[in-house]
């Protein structure tokens, strides 16, 4: 996949990374750590520079962000509730908890969206429950740029830094993505075994 990240971006330039961006958020599988990684590679080389390329790839990756916010705003909380009224076991929530998650929402929601889009794989799921929970369009946006632009930042400097051995950076982000995975896996088993139904 290194190789097709890295012709595209050779010839498509600034669009091609902004293109690349917006797909890995809307497509996960197409990893971030690769996509700006190559870009930062570029950017030392002299074919761009490095602010273009994070201004570019922020910029794709929030036109996916957004599509996943107001496609799951227009969704709107209220249709799953005959679902996690059904399956609240596997879900491991009730509806109750789903209101406390709410109001929790609005008071911590700029947090949640600003340090979620720094995490690996968390980063792909974080405006799901921001447009569910109908966060406000202007915060969204706000918050999830200022996470977005920082990882995107992150990425694009190390490339920049290690050059040729840009695989570095994912040589470490994988494992750290694995491990939230696993993570995320035992905590949902241990809520499955352990949820009982609000009061």
């Amino acid at each position: 996949m290194g190789d097709w990240v890295r012709q595209l971006i050779e010839q498509s330039g600034y669009l091609g990374v902004a293109f690349l961006m917006f797909a890995e958020t809307v497509f996960p599988p197409i990893p971030s750590e690769v996509i700006m990684s190559l870009a930062g590679l570029q950017a030392a080389k002299g074919e761009m520079s490095l602010v273009g390329v994070i201004v570019c790839g922020t910029f794709g990756a929030m036109l996916g962000n957004t599509f996943w916010y107001l496609l799951a705003r227009a969704l709107g909380l209220d249709r799953f509730k005959p679902l996690i009224d059904r399956f609240g076991r596997w879900l491991t929530m009730d509806w109750a908890e789903v209101q406390r998650g709410e109001k929790w929402f609005r008071s911590h929601g700029a947090v949640f969206v600003f340090f979620g889009r720094l995490l690996p794989t968390i980063r792909s799921l974080v405006s799901i429950p921001a447009g569910l929970l109908h966060m406000s369009l202007s915060r969204f946006l706000i918050w999830s740029t200022l996470g977005t632009l920082g990882w995107t930042s992150l990425l694009a400097v190390a490339g920049y830094v290690l050059g040729q051995r840009y695989e570095m950076v994912d040589h470490y982000i994988g494992p750290l993505s694995t491990a939230i995975i696993i993570l995320l896996a035992l905590w949902y088993f241990w809520r499955v075994l352990t949820w009982k139904p609000s009061r």
